[in-house]
């Protein structure tokens, strides 16, 4: 028996129009989140993955496609209908200073997503609720009538990941959330996520540039180049046997404690292309070492070559 996802997308697309023409942001992303469990969007800047996320909660509208959340295609929801879902899917900003009003305590931070829905009754109730999502994050009690500014980066993004568990969501786009702290602090905050999901089941949209993270939190991978999904399967197989060129240059350039290992490096030489109506084929091809003529003229779709193990690449 098929189990239903939490959250598919079916051939996504958002372009920007801007002066040169259409900016292919997201472009025909496929991609299902299993309830309770975690993807990685994985990629170098500008590939796209902060808007999926971004679209994937209609906080940014998709050019077409489909988005279905517990089997339903959200994109047909009018205000209204999606009022009621938002309750259900949260997201935790990359920088926890510029996304928290400076001119709120943390109680009114925290408090602001429940006065909004009117979930609690009284103040006495919201002041309960407030204390019981401070607990939860692991934020202590004493920086309840603290502003952000006082805080140091981890403490802010927990104030933002009570803003984001207030509705109790089902699903939560994690963009980037640890990559604007130190790494001390990222390793506490990725197990408090993991701890949270563990606890109330909540599946995660994962985006992140930093695959020693990705692999760490995620049980499944989608990498992406310019707006496109180019490879996708479970975490373990990935890093086992990556078979998209661009991933395997990607997994090189992980940081490693020996000198010997820089010999192992696969650098990726050229341009990137212009994401500006891009032309069909593989948009890696002109830095791809193995590209041939049949990676270019045609779009190629992602496939199966194993068992849930995806990829777009023409070799």
């Amino acid at each position: 028996m098929t189990v239903q996802p939490l959250l598919k997308t079916v051939n996504l697309k958002k372009h920007f129009k801007v002066r040169g023409g259409l900016l292919h942001a997201v472009d025909g992303i496929n991609i299902e989140i299993a309830k309770g469990k975690t993807l990685g969007i994985v990629g170098e800047s500008g590939c796209g993955k902060s808007t999926l996320g971004r679209v994937a909660l209609r906080l940014l509208e998709a050019t077409s496609g489909e988005i279905y959340f517990e089997g339903e295609d959200i994109l047909r929801y009018k205000k209204a209908e999606m009022n009621r879902i938002r309750r259900q899917m949260q997201i935790i900003f990359q920088d926890p200073f510029s996304s928290l009003n400076p001119r709120m305590s943390v109680f009114e931070l925290i408090a602001e997503p429940l006065q909004m829905n009117h979930v609690c009754r009284d103040a006495a109730e919201l002041a309960g609720s407030i204390k019981k999502l401070m607990d939860t994050v692991g934020l202590a009690q004493r920086y309840v009538d603290t502003f952000p500014h006082e805080m140091d980066g981890g403490r802010r993004q927990r104030v933002g990941i009570a803003r984001a568990l207030a509705l109790s969501p089902k699903l939560v786009v994690c963009d980037e959330p640890v990559s604007a702290l130190d790494v001390s602090i990222q390793a506490q905050i990725l197990n408090l996520l993991m701890d949270l999901q563990d606890e109330m089941g909540l599946t995660y949209m994962f985006i992140t540039h930093d695959l020693s993270v990705v692999k760490h939190i995620s049980d499944e991978i989608a990498v992406m180049y310019l707006g496109q999904c180019v490879e996708r399967c479970p975490t373990k197989e990935l890093f086992r046997d990556p078979l998209h060129p661009y991933t395997k240059a990607l997994l090189s350039a992980i940081p490693r404690p020996r000198l010997s290992s820089r010999k192992d490096r696969t650098l990726i030489r050229g341009e990137v292309s212009d994401p500006i109506d891009p032309k069909p084929g593989c948009r890696f091809a002109a830095r791809c070492d193995f590209s041939e003529d049949k990676c270019i003229g045609a779009d190629i779709p992602l496939s199966e070559k194993s068992p849930e193990h995806f990829v777009a690449c023409a070799l």
